[in-house]
């Protein structure tokens, strides 16, 4: 396990939208690089940065098109390694994205495999023996190239799926997930990733990354051999580089496939949505942190407890406060429920990451028109908003030729440094407060000293008790006798911890010691 998790809080960047320094409307390294004092001055250490290789970008950089190279609109390779130096040099790790299940069609590998005449890439994506050859469940597209046979895809029809196997091959075309074609497949991956580690890359963030091996079954076991023997070579020859798993299923990826961390994804009813986002079931918006719902801790719970309680051993279960995929929290949380949402986030075990512009209330644009295959995640794509100047800030260029339009009625950097009770102050406050106590970091023990709807989630960081009242009146719960009186860390809104007794006041988050 790589010893600088332990003190990990990344900030994921989005490249095209974090800030524009050569005024052509698009975000580049140099941005990055130019705003790493403001992330570390934030409290976060670590890097996420969405893809940057070069692309058509029809799936906004998922659709790779070479990924030894980045893309010109960021800059060179030699500007990322750059970035890479610079980083390390403040202290801050840096994981790029890697998308091992699929490529653009303009990557030269599939423009070999599309081929007539057998190569050494014939194998390397996932190909029928016919032409009216059709691909059961699974969508495929057949009469783009001069091959007889029909391809598989993975997700847009710009993105053919690598060939990693089947787990139980039914077809005479179907390769297995343990066949040489499957494993050249696993090693040019594994290339990818040396070249990048070679070069300053401290890790990877992996994309889809339960889906390599098709139709595998229900434990993913024929794709978990093939991440163990990633993660065989790292611990051989990158130690300290880490992998966080786009997987959602910390049994699987973490005891099985070993990565070193998964992230938990909003899926509709899991533990982290109910705290969230559970404004899609009937009956209204029950998530936990919206004031005026019926949310219920023990949903949260009832799921996160034995994920965590299995894996604990076997690496970090990652809270987001948003991605690149998912309606900021802005749609639905308020200012105060976001500051307690957060502090939750932020306390819990694990490696936390932040998704760029949270930190100042950034808006989710529900009716943004769709961008380089963004759809409706587009509304979560928009620039970040630096200053109360012209775009705010982002960038010099003509509005017509910002990548998005930048929300001007929307905070900024400058507008919420300023406010002093602003939510970009209150993570600023607690990010400093995690990243100088013991108990606050990844590993820390955990343990809910109480969990019951319609009283005060109240849990343990080591010696530090927390508690959290999300709802519009105040709380108080008997913990027991032996908690005793604790002195006030860190505070939003009101509460006290006497004799064992919790009291909070409404919308209130307290860490005692």
């Amino acid at each position: 396990m790589p010893k600088w998790l332990k003190d990990a809080v990344f900030y994921e960047i989005y490249p095209q939208s974090f800030y524009d320094t050569n005024n052509d409307g698009i975000g580049d390294f140099e941005g990055i690089i130019e705003k790493l004092d403001y992330i570390k001055d934030l409290g976060c250490n670590a890097l996420w940065i969405n893809p940057c290789y070069d692309s058509p970008f029809k799936d906004a950089g998922y659709d790779v098109r070479d990924y030894k190279k980045v893309a010109a609109r960021y800059g060179t390779n030699e500007d990322l390694y750059r970035l890479f130096k610079i980083a390390h040099e403040k202290g801050i790790h840096v994981l790029l994205d890697l998308v091992p299940g699929h490529t653009s069609e303009e990557h030269e590998w599939f423009k070999a495999s599309g081929k007539a005449e057998k190569n050494e890439y014939s194998d390397r994506y996932i190909w029928t023996e016919f032409w009216l050859g059709g691909i059961a469940g699974h969508p495929y597209i057949g009469g783009e190239c001069d091959r007889n046979g029909t391809y598989m895809l993975n997700f847009f029809k710009c993105q053919p799926a690598l060939n990693y196997g089947f787990f139980n091959p039914t077809e005479p075309w179907q390769k297995s997930y343990k066949s040489p074609e499957a494993k050249a497949t696993l090693e040019a991956m594994k290339d990818v990733m040396r070249f990048w580690l070679d070069r300053g890359c401290d890790g990877f963030r992996v994309d889809m990354a339960d889906s390599l091996v098709k139709d595998d079954d229900k434990d993913k076991s024929g794709t978990c051999s093939l991440w163990r023997e990633v993660r065989e070579m790292l611990d051989k020859d990158y130690p300290e580089a880490a992998m966080v798993s786009e997987w959602s299923n910390p049994w699987q990826s973490l005891n099985s496939a070993h990565f070193h961390m998964d992230f938990y994804l909003d899926h509709g009813g899991n533990g982290y949505n109910t705290l969230l986002r559970d404004y899609e079931t009937p009956g209204g918006d029950n998530s936990y942190f919206k004031k005026d719902a019926d949310g219920n801790i023990e949903r949260f719970l009832k799921d996160f407890l034995p994920k965590y309680n299995e894996t604990k051993k076997s690496g970090y279960i990652s809270f987001l406060t948003c991605n690149h995929d998912t309606p900021r929290t802005t749609h639905t949380l308020d200012e105060a429920e976001r500051k307690l949402a957060f502090a939750t986030l932020l306390t819990m075990p694990g490696v936390p990451f932040i998704y760029y512009g949270d930190e100042i209330g950034m808006k989710y644009i529900a009716d943004m028109p769709t961008k380089e295959g963004g759809y409706t995640r587009t509304g979560t794509r928009t620039p970040m908003q630096w200053t109360e100047s012209v775009n705010k800030g982002f960038s010099k260029a003509d509005k017509s030729k910002l990548y998005l339009p930048v929300e001007e009625n929307g905070p900024s950097v400058e507008s919420e440094s300023a406010r002093k009770d602003s939510l970009y102050n209150t993570m600023k406050e607690l990010l400093k407060l995690r990243n100088s106590e013991e108990d606050l970091k990844a590993d820390a023990d955990f343990a809910v000293i109480l969990g019951e709807k319609d009283k005060p989630f109240v849990y343990k960081r080591g010696d530090l008790t927390i508690a959290v009242n999300p709802k519009e009146t105040a709380v108080s719960a008997k913990l027991g006798t032996d908690i005793g009186t604790k002195k006030t860390l860190f505070v939003i809104g009101e509460g006290t911890l006497e004799d064992g007794t919790v009291k909070l006041g409404a919308q209130s988050f307290v860490i005692f010691k």
